[in-house]
């Protein structure tokens, strides 16, 4: 029989998936995901990511099923395991989204490409994001970009059936998900919290999302959904314009701004992610050669304290603590701890954003690195902004409510305290039960001091304005 492969990789969804849609033309269909070894094994993957994508398979699986198809799950390596199907079946077709990952899934791509090649297997590659493959010299990126974001949406049909489906409900994994707040994965959910955030979470999302304080609720949400493709960027482009002239029908207060903000949030989201689609080392190097060398040692005692929480300056640990419960903090909060690392601690970039990558549970390689690599100042681009940890407890959690919860040695500490608890005299710290350096750490590094050394090192090869925010 007239058979083809879908490769699902970080798509994990039918509606407006171009491949599903274009598989359905043949007799029988393979609906292949793939547990990659190489991938469990890496530094950035953890129990968490692995949990999301057993709920979104089982959400998919259940969604193929109606369709008339259904899953099969295979454990290994890319290409083999195609190979074995194609020993099995003999296909001549192969479908799947493009995908801009880290290098580990860039040459697993690579090695495909030359296994369908000789093996006669065509594989027919879709864009998913709005990234361009290749982006033309001098092109106009953004109005490709909004011509994709643009197009009708893809609706599901009926599917042919999947004479391997093999659905496991669970794939063990040598690791335990300590995420016991995170989201959960699956289209249906991804869905449910993009409605939940168009018709009432996201009235106030200018002007909350920069504060952990509401932040959680304000924003989206949607980026782990996006990271592993429970819904696609077009459907959530369009739905946000349907709703922007819904709220400018009605005159809804609040709304507009909000809805504009994360419209163009959402063409930030692709233009990083093609940085990474264009220059692939830039997940290990820098974006400008001439940084080579600037942190030239690594102080494992610092990367240990700021991994952990313990750095001394509450929002700091605040949100690291956050972090490694839920899978998720805002985006101000994520540049303050990466700005930390690199610029407070001095740390060489790359180990950080490692360690961040694996509790991210929305790690999505190309905003990652790149933003990662801007904080650091690095990337040789835009004017470099060193996170102030104390101007940032003033601006965005002025009582407290945010690092109380995450650090409740510091729960009866009166707010006044709060961005530097360190300066309480010993009768503060015994009236209100927080002795420095036993109940809560000193600080790791002087902020003054760390700020005006990391400002002079930056600026000596990048002339553009160093500030503090």
């Amino acid at each position: 029989m007239n058979t083809s492969v879908v490769w699902f990789k970080r798509d994990l969804r039918v509606h407006d998936h171009r491949p599903l849609f274009e598989a359905g033309n043949f007799d029988q269909v393979i609906y292949l995901y793939g547990f990659e070894t190489e991938v469990m094994e890496s530094r950035e993957y953890d129990a968490s990511h692995h949990g999301f994508i057993e709920e979104s398979l089982s959400q998919l699986h259940g969604l193929l099923k109606k369709q008339g198809g259904g899953l099969t799950v295979k454990i290994g390596k890319f290409p083999q395991i195609l190979s074995d199907l194609y020993q099995q079946l003999g296909f001549k077709h192969l479908f799947s989204h493009q995908e801009t990952g880290n290098m580990r899934t860039y040459q697993r791509d690579i090695r495909v490409a030359n296994w369908c090649r000789s093996e006669g297997v065509s594989w027919n590659e879709y864009p998913q994001f709005g990234v361009t493959r290749p982006q033309k010299e001098g092109g106009d990126w953004s109005s490709l970009w909004s011509k994709f974001m643009n197009r009708r949406e893809i609706v599901p049909r009926r599917l042919p059936h999947n004479p391997l489906e093999n659905y496991p409900q669970t794939i063990p994994l040598d690791q335990t998900d300590t995420k016991t707040r995170r989201q959960r994965g699956g289209e249906l959910r991804s869905i449910k919290t993009l409605e939940s955030f168009l018709n009432s979470r996201g009235e106030h999302y200018q002007k909350s999302m920069s504060t952990p304080v509401l932040a959680g609720n304000a924003c989206s949400r949607l980026s782990p959904h996006l990271a592993f493709g429970n819904i696609s960027l077009r459907r959530v482009y369009q739905r946000t314009r349907d709703q922007q002239a819904f709220v400018r029908h009605h005159r809804l207060p609040n709304w507009g701004v909000s809805l504009a903000s994360f419209q163009k949030r959402l063409n930030w989201h692709c233009h990083f992610i093609q940085k990474l689609e264009d220059a692939p080392q830039i997940e290990f190097d820098n974006f400008d050669f001439e940084y080579d060398g600037l942190r030239s040692s690594f102080n494992e005692h610092y990367f240990s304290l700021w991994s952990k929480g313990e750095t001394g300056y509450p929002l700091i640990d605040a949100c690291m603590r956050c972090l490694l419960h839920t899978g998720w903090i805002n985006f101000r909060m994520r540049a303050m701890l990466a700005s930390f690392s690199a610029n407070h601690l001095w740390l060489h970039w790359r180990k950080p954003a490692v360690f961040l990558a694996r509790h991210f549970l929305d790690f999505e390689p190309g905003i990652h690195y790149c933003q990662f690599q801007m904080h650091a100042g690095t990337a040789g681009i835009n004017s470099m902004r060193i996170y102030s940890p104390i101007k940032q407890v003033k601006d965005q959690d002025p009582n407290g409510e945010f690092i109380k919860k995450w650090v409740p040695e510091l729960a009866s500490v009166p707010s006044e305290f709060l961005a530097e608890p360190h300066k309480m005299t010993i009768f503060d710290q015994m009236a209100y039960n927080c002795k420095i350096g036993r109940d809560y750490p000193k600080p790791v590094v002087d902020h003054e001091k760390a700020y005006k050394s990391a400002k002079e090192k930056l600026f000596g090869l990048n002339k553009k304005l160093v500030v503090q925010t």
